[in-house]
């Protein structure tokens, strides 16, 4: 989706039914702020409110996500193009929360056995010894949980038996083996455990 083309857009529309950005921004209960970083392109409407401004504004959702009032003769093909270019943005996010949660690791890592190095060769050994190394590794977990959360909420697990796509629970994925890019989960269609393989298309 073109954010400053659907922008542009919004401005004109919103000019045609003589509103300024204030008066538009009340009618939908949020700040002028929000309708000028619309209007630049900086950012788009939320989900929630799309319907009540295109009903303000006079248009589609259709309209409001192409950025030009669509006809019958091009609607299709628009529709077409207006669900590849929101599959390629999913992909890029997903791709990106991907990339996210494995710096989080690899980071946690690091710090983990940075810190237990310095814990044991710093600290002498004892209690405090025990309790450091042992509050290094809750530490390490912090994030590491949050990264699975990060995981399961993009793309899904292909079942290697029958190739269905597993979203796990967060229980389920906290739960199953892994190793690598791979969890050892049950397929709720085939109903046999496997290796399954992540993947981020979904």
């Amino acid at each position: 989706m073109d954010q400053i083309k659907i922008g542009k857009f919004i401005a004109e529309r919103r000019k045609a039914n003589n509103l300024t950005q204030a008066q538009l921004a009340e009618k939908l209960n949020i700040t002028d702020r929000a309708v000028s970083k619309w209007e630049t392109g900086r950012s788009l409407p939320d989900s929630s409110i799309m319907l009540e401004l295109c009903d303000i504004l006079g248009i589609s959702v259709n309209d409001l996500l192409c950025g030009e009032v669509v006809t019958m003769e091009n609607n299709n093909q628009k529709n077409e193009q207006l669900l590849l270019d929101m599959a390629k943005e999913l992909e890029q996010k997903n791709k990106t929360v991907w990339r996210s949660m494995w710096v989080i690791m690899i980071v946690s890592v690091i710090a983990l056995l940075g810190g237990v190095s310095i814990a044991a060769f710093l600290i002498p050994e004892g209690v405090w010894q025990l309790v450091t190394v042992i509050g290094i590794v809750i530490v390490f977990l912090i994030p590491c949980f949050y990264a699975l959360k990060l995981e399961i909420s993009v793309g899904a697990y292909k079942c290697k038996n029958c190739g269905h796509e597993i979203v796990p629970t967060y229980a389920q994925a906290l739960n199953a083996m892994h190793m690598g890019f791979t969890r050892y989960l049950k397929c709720p269609k085939c109903n046999k455990r496997t290796w399954c393989k992540k993947v981020l298309k979904r």
